[in-house]
């Protein structure tokens, strides 16, 4: 295992956000102002880890392994949390479980395809899609702008299927030539 800055920011990420749910589980009326500076500060991570690793040729397996994760818990624990909280409800909770639905299937994808050495990039529509889900998610943090979250999320969850469907498309392909190559 690597420990260079952008693994340690990873890292922090997912230390972080069970501290966020704690902020947001409290019920004072200045601990969802916490838990919006603490994840706004877990998404710059995120943006400032991959800039700096890409700036400084700084790769890793730790890394490659870990910074999608660190990505899908820090939204997928969310999207329970928000729920649970009464922050979706509608249509923002099928918008949630479409974005849960495609997290887990294209996660369940990539590992099916990683032995083979079968690797789907990551699509500027997916950076994209993260980016509107990020936002959306910081709207839902604060109960004055839920309904923005809601429509953001809304927004993200169309981006969500687009690029579940492009990425779907792109593994069976690649499922359909690995099961050539065996016949």
């Amino acid at each position: 295992m690597t420990l260079n800055l952008p693994n340690i920011l990873t890292l922090l990420r997912i230390i972080l956000i069970p501290v966020i749910i704690v902020f947001l589980l409290m019920p004072h009326t200045w601990t969802p102002l916490v838990a919006l500076a603490l994840y706004v500060f877990a998404c710059v991570t995120d943006w400032f880890d991959g800039y700096y690793a890409r700036k400084n040729n700084i790769t890793s397996a730790f890394g490659r392994f870990l910074d999608p994760i660190a990505d899908k818990l820090l939204i997928g624990v969310l999207l329970i949390v928000f729920a649970a909280l009464g922050h979706l409800y509608g249509w923002g909770l099928l918008a949630a479980c479409a974005i849960m639905f495609r997290e887990i299937l294209i996660s369940g994808l990539r590992e099916y395809l990683g032995p083979h050495r079968v690797v789907i990039h990551v699509s500027n529509l997916a950076k994209w899609k993260t980016t509107v889900q990020m936002i959306a998610l910081g709207f839902l943090i604060l109960p004055m702008t839920i309904f923005i979250g809601q429509v953001l999320l809304s927004v993200a969850a169309i981006l969500t299927i687009i690029t579940g469907y492009d990425y779907m498309k792109q593994g069976l392909s690649a499922i359909k030539t690995l099961e050539e190559k065996n016949d």
